[in-house]
């Protein structure tokens, strides 16, 4: 069993794993001549998750134009998974129960380097951009993704230098893409929705601002003109829907790798790119997944509510993401990757056995969050919530880490935390000093950036943009420190980018300051102090 074209004509082979069962060559030529869908990001969410809603519509007849993925940072990911495979990805789907879901995604009819240097690959995208059959662009390409600027304010030097040359000349991702929007405003203008899938707070305004921002810079050297720019700011013209996405998608994992070698599957192989993207043939996920768009697309789109996408106003889809980001997913993830980082656990789902960190999350997520939590109307909070903890996290086949969760945790902690203590704040019925996990939470990422376990022994932190700034501010304090912490990280808590407010301006300060006073107090700490506060 070959992941290609000619070995799915194999059926009997194949037997035990789900094929597409659209007409390819058919879907293939319609793509080419009247493309809709274009999506950038190649990497595992893009394949396993929206690909396959794709071919949901393309199976049911619902569609008949399948993808075009490009991609704008790792171009060994074409060269080295796309391309041998005929554009094939092989989905797993690890339930809960054990169970197994095996199917060949073939909604990815072109994939292209976003890289002019590639003349035949760049024509590939422009051809597309020009064409006023393009309904949509979707993106999964990480928050970073969307930055111009370091965590100083200054404009990254390489942005810095495409913005000296002229559009049709520049070499980064988002100049690159804005050049394909420039492309299409002088070919008539017509519609299209840029739609952000990246697992951010309001990725569509991200979007927007770095395509703006980006246009006007090219304005000011003379390569667009007025016109381009009120293009893209026209929502009837350009739109930037706000969306919530939601599956875990680990690495590719060894377990999974033999099991479908067991089976036969021959390219199982799993690649770690030049640029550390981790990699495979296949794609290892949990069954859950959510996608909540804001319904804003002035060329029309596919009917992907139909494969089971919810399509709604903005406010639903802020109520949706706040409700997944900030209290009822995305803390308890952070809670246990520092914990887990800590206690040298290397899979999140054994975290749930240990009586003491179930009882960290469910206390932050049902005691502490969903007080909080406005009710979207389209997804039960408590009932999300109930699936993240007694499913989704728990399930022994997810082979996810704490180790990859935990990274960028910086980035992570203003929304996934930040915006509870101020709720809480703003509120009249609820006290913040009444808040225990969180400030522990808080507590774990300080002594996380020490780079030491419980047990005293050194581990590597995950990386994070923010690491070399943050980690001097510890400085002096090691394993079996009994000194005053506070002076110290009172600069460190009061970053507000960091944590989303001056923490040491609240009641949780002396909290955290005194969970991690003890925590570096001497080995087995961390686990002491996790103990305490969850059975207080």
């Amino acid at each position: 069993m070959k992941l290609n074209l000619a070995s799915l004509k194999d059926k009997e082979a194949w037997k035990g794993y789900r094929i597409f069962s659209f007409d390819h060559d058919k879907v293939l030529a319609n793509t080419i001549e009247r493309p809709q869908w274009i999506h950038f990001g190649s990497g595992n969410i893009f394949r396993i998750f929206p690909a396959k809603l794709c071919q949901r519509l393309l199976d049911s007849g619902d569609m008949d134009t399948g993808i075009i993925a490009g991609e704008g940072f790792d171009g060994e990911i074409i060269d080295r998974i796309y391309a041998p495979h005929d554009d094939l990805t092989l989905a797993v789907t690890l339930k809960a129960d054990g169970s197994i879901d095996k199917e060949v995604i073939g909604s990815v009819v072109e994939a292209v380097k976003c890289d002019r240097k590639s003349s035949a690959e760049w024509k590939v995208l422009s051809d597309a951009f020009t064409k006023p059959y393009l309904q949509m662009v979707s993106f999964t390409i990480t928050e970073k993704g969307y930055a111009l600027y370091n965590p100083a304010g200054e404009l990254f030097g390489f942005y810095a230098e495409d913005f000296k040359k002229p559009i049709s000349e520049s070499s980064v991702f988002l100049c690159c893409l804005t050049d394909l929007l420039y492309q299409r405003y002088k070919a008539g203008g017509a519609p299209i929705a840029l739609v952000s899938m990246d697992n951010c707070s309001h990725n569509g305004d991200k979007l927007k601002v770095a395509i703006t921002t980006i246009a006007k810079a090219y304005k000011d050297n003379g390569s667009v003109d007025d016109g381009f720019l009120a293009y893209i700011n026209d929502e009837a013209k350009v739109s930037f829907p706000i969306s919530m996405i939601d599956k875990i998608t680990p690495r590719p994992d060894e377990s999974v790798k033999a099991m479908l070698e067991k089976d036969g599957f021959e390219d199982s192989e799993p690649i770690i790119t030049a640029k550390h993207t981790y990699i495979a043939p296949f794609v290892n996920a949990e069954e859950a997944e959510y996608l909540v768009i804001e319904d804003k697309f002035p060329a029309g789109r596919p009917a992907l509510e139909k494969a089971g996408v919810y399509f709604c106003d903005r406010e639903t889809v802020d109520k949706v993401e706040r409700m997944k980001v900030t209290t009822c997913l995305n803390p308890l993830h952070t809670a246990l990757a520092l914990s887990g980082c800590l206690l040298g656990y290397t899979l999140i789902s054994r975290e749930m056995e240990d009586e003491d960190l179930s009882k960290m999350v469910n206390i932050l997520g049902y005691k502490e969050g969903l007080p909080v939590v406005t009710d979207p109307g389209i997804i039960n909070p408590k009932a999300f919530i109930d699936e993240v903890l007694q499913k989704r996290i728990p399930n022994p086949f997810m082979p996810d880490t704490p180790q990859r969760i935990a990274t960028d945790t910086s980035q992570k902690l203003s929304i996934r935390f930040g915006e509870t203590v101020k709720s809480y704040l703003a509120s009249d019925k609820l006290d913040v000093a009444s808040l225990n996990v969180v400030p522990l939470v808080h507590a774990l990422y300080l002594r996380y950036l020490l780079a030491v376990d419980d047990e005293g022994n050194a581990f590597t932190l995950s990386p994070d943009p923010m690491t070399d700034t943050l980690q001097p501010a510890l400085e002096g304090i090691t394993l079996g420190y009994t000194g005053d912490v506070k002076e110290k990280i009172s600069k460190l808590l009061s970053n507000e980018q960091v944590f989303g407010l001056d923490l040491t301006k609240t009641a949780l300060f002396d909290k955290i300051a005194a969970y991690f006073a003890k925590m570096v107090s001497g080995k087995g700490m961390v686990r002491a102090v996790i103990h305490e506060v969850v059975n207080a």
